[in-house]
């Protein structure tokens, strides 16, 4: 997946701990572990030759201390080839952030609705349409600038403040459900493609349904097997007349 993303242009691949929901089969990113991270972080770097490759922290992995951030940034660094990482939260986390950059890695910042955070959100909801949650994003935004990151997600997000933050700030708005007037999009790529089987998000626009012409091939393939249509004489190897007869002779 990571080579067709980065052979079609993309310029960032994301590394999401939403592979927790599309992959791993959990409920929430929340499950999702640092060894996850590493682990598929290493595949799409190896796939990847033009394209940004960007890791998420998962939970609790930076939340603790500078020091924990600083270990959880050097495996996805050293051990998963990503380029830069990727953590939630705004003012919060803003030390985290200067001590990563300082470290000499890029961080994008990511703000509005937090998965990890999800509990304490109280669900998957749009975040920042009273003026007093907007004007706490709006801080956010300008604190993990401030801090050193070099771009941030803005997640579902009402479409009027992430235009207001985008022109703010110096450094790119990337949105995921916030709207036209980001600097760039991001999706889950199982979701464009429709390779989910659960709930789709409304700010999700669905390019294909690989998922239905997936169960179609699997669904031929196994009637073909129980009928003995496949496999053919084509997809089948011979060998000579004379070493057959050798064999048969034994």
């Amino acid at each position: 997946m990571a080579g067709i993303l980065d052979r079609a242009g993309i310029d960032v691949i994301l590394i999401g701990d939403s592979l927790g929901n599309v992959v791993l089969g959990h409920e929430s990113t929340i499950p999702v572990t640092l060894d996850d991270m590493v682990h598929h972080t290493r595949a799409v770097s190896r796939a990847v030759h033009r394209a940004l490759v960007v890791a998420d922290l998962p939970f609790m992995t930076y939340h603790l201390s500078i020091r924990d951030a600083l270990v959880a940034t050097g495996r996805l660094m050293q051990e998963g080839r990503a380029q830069a990482v990727k953590l939630e939260g705004g003012r919060e986390v803003t030390e985290q952030i200067k001590m990563i950059v300082r470290a000499g890695v890029p961080v994008m910042a990511h703000i509005g609705l937090t998965p990890q955070s999800v509990h304490q959100l109280g669900g998957y909801r749009v975040q920042g349409r009273e003026a007093e949650a907007a004007f706490k994003l709006l801080d956010d935004a300008r604190a993990v600038q401030d801090a050193g990151a070099f771009a941030i997600v803005l997640e579902c997000v009402p479409a009027p403040l992430a235009e207001m933050v985008t022109e703010e700030l110096q450094i790119p708005t990337i949105g995921i459900g916030a709207g036209p007037y980001c600097d760039g999009q991001v999706l889950v790529v199982n979701d464009m493609l429709g390779l989910g089987g659960g709930f789709t998000p409304r700010f999700v626009k669905r390019y294909a349904d690989l998922g239905a012409e997936a169960m179609r091939a699997v669904t031929a393939f196994k009637e073909e097997v129980e009928t003995g249509r496949f496999p053919e004489s084509e997809h089948s190897f011979t060998m000579s007349e004379d070493e057959l007869e050798k064999l048969k002779k034994g």
